[in-house]
């Protein structure tokens, strides 16, 4: 392979870095393409050729540095607002930021989130007021599932116990001083898989 221009081997790769550092992913050649100036054959050409070299290393999803192809993957989850804990309150959905968590511990799911939790209606499963909640986008929840419920434009954190009998839903609160929540419907907006806390000493 002829010999490559040094400096557009060191943007490509100073590129991947950064996208991976900022967002939490590795950008596709298009993108590379786009944000350097440079034709997606020629970036395809130089990949391969930094590949040969060891200066990239060729992943599961991509093309990385070497540095990154050696270290556990990460993922970048929108940091949306808080979900009450409690009583119904009004939707908000307002992306607070982004947090890189291990690709591990977010597993399988494609569409997660994170919700800060408000109160302490679900304080017997252990989540507490200001706790990262991780949510998968969902709209669909087994029974006994803890879901991001939308009901009438209000949201909450609750066990899914729907009563196809008696044509309700009850949304029940961790916490036995707490009532049920009964409705005849509600959106699952996601399903709670993990929570993120702070360790009191």
């Amino acid at each position: 392979m002829r010999t490559k221009d040094s400096e557009l081997v060191q943007r490509i790769k100073s590129y991947i870095e950064d996208q991976c550092e900022q967002r939490g992913r590795i950008p596709p050649i298009r993108e590379i393409a786009e944000a350097l100036g440079v034709g997606k054959s020629s970036v395809q050409r130089y990949l391969e050729y930094m590949t040969e070299q060891g200066i990239i290393a060729r992943g599961e999803y991509g093309y990385e540095s070497i540095e990154q192809s050696r270290t556990e993957k990460t993922v970048s989850v929108a940091k949306l607002g808080y979900v009450p804990c409690g009583p119904l309150a009004e939707e908000y959905e307002c992306i607070d930021g982004y947090v890189r968590l291990p690709a591990s511990f977010v597993g399988n799911a494609k569409k997660c989130f994170l919700l800060t939790a408000s109160g302490n209606s679900m304080i017997d499963v252990g989540i507490n007021d200001g706790d990262l909640v991780l949510v998968r986008q969902q709209e669909t929840a087994d029974y006994n599932d803890i879901v991001v419920a939308l009901v009438e434009n209000e949201v909450t954190l609750k066990r899914y116990r729907p009563d196809n009998e008696k044509g309700i839903i009850v949304l029940h609160p961790e916490n036995k001083r707490m009532k049920d929540i009964v409705v005849n419907s509600c959106q699952i907006q996601g399903v709670a898989i993990k929570v993120i806390k702070d360790l009191e000493n």
